[in-house]
């Protein structure tokens, strides 16, 4: 497969521009990912379908669907409120669709969600697909992996640089779908700059290559951003499928005017829900 190949799309609103763009990857003939790009609802998200062929793609797709498919109009906090809601109901069903097939079947899915409004953001995510804020040539990553891997790191157990290769890489401890009552979101909301851009990705981009990487092809002409991101990953030999959705902050002043997708700020609902994203010292 070739980068000619990898499928994108460019949407603009009053203060965002996003792109979307996604590859099977290089070993792979069904992509199971799927995203969402609607800045005119201040609205993005990446979903990494798990359970093999038919299941991962009905899960990813259908996560999709349900977030596509919001109304406009909806206030910070109703926003958020919908969103959890969607989920919370495209977890049930498809717990419902395995429950159907047998314990041993799966149909769950990853899924990192971006809300804007203004100059405020919020992340919620369950999975290791990934957010990342880039201000200026600093990369910050946003959210923190659902994994096995990730809960070995954190217990002192391996290294950051051993989890890409360690053999339980792929093991998730959180996602749409999977086998618990209910579901668990991470959530976490920050304020944006002008010039600031944001990175959703399913977890073949940083698998493939590194932060560094990212930080720099970031950087570049954000109008081709997320296809440089995926062309990078289809050099490195991806296996898995890769998405990734990138969102520039556009505007010159952060707006206090009406906007179609309404105002307001996400509450916060815990004491390590605020993301620092004041500028580093020069």
């Amino acid at each position: 497969m070739s980068s000619s190949e990898i499928t994108q799309d460019l949407a603009q609103s009053r203060n965002f521009r996003s792109r979307g763009a996604t590859h099977a990857g290089m070993a792979r003939r069904i992509n199971e990912d799927a995203y969402v790009n609607r800045p005119d609802l201040g609205l993005w998200a990446v979903a990494d379908g798990a359970g093999g062929h038919e299941s991962g793609e009905v899960a990813s797709a259908e996560v999709a669907s349900l977030l596509q498919t919001i109304d406009a109009g909806l206030s910070a906090g109703e926003m958020l409120v919908e969103v959890r809601s969607r989920l919370e109901a495209a977890h049930a069903h498809l717990r419902e669709v395995a429950s159907k097939h047998g314990a041993a079947v799966m149909v769950a899915t990853t899924v990192v969600v971006l809300l804007a409004r203004d100059d405020h953001f919020a992340c919620l995510w369950a999975g290791d697909s990934r957010a990342y804020l880039l201000r200026g040539h600093a990369l910050t990553k946003i959210t923190r992996d659902h994994s096995l891997v990730q809960a070995l790191v954190e217990s002192g157990e391996i290294s950051e640089a051993e989890m890409a290769g360690h053999p339980q890489a792929n093991v998730i401890t959180r996602a749409v779908g999977a086998d618990s009552d209910c579901l668990d979101l991470e959530k976490r909301t920050g304020q944006l700059m002008p010039g600031d851009r944001m990175l959703l990705c399913s977890d073949g981009l940083f698998k493939a290559i590194s932060e560094e990487q990212v930080a720099d092809l970031l950087s570049g002409d954000g109008d081709s951003g997320a296809e440089r991101l995926v062309a990078a990953a289809l050099a490195a030999r991806a296996t898995d499928n890769i998405t990734v959705v990138t969102i520039e902050f556009v505007a010159g002043e952060a707006s206090a005017s009406s906007h179609t997708e309404g105002g307001g700020t996400f509450p916060s609902e815990a004491a390590d829900d605020t993301v620092e994203t004041k500028p580093k010292p020069a």
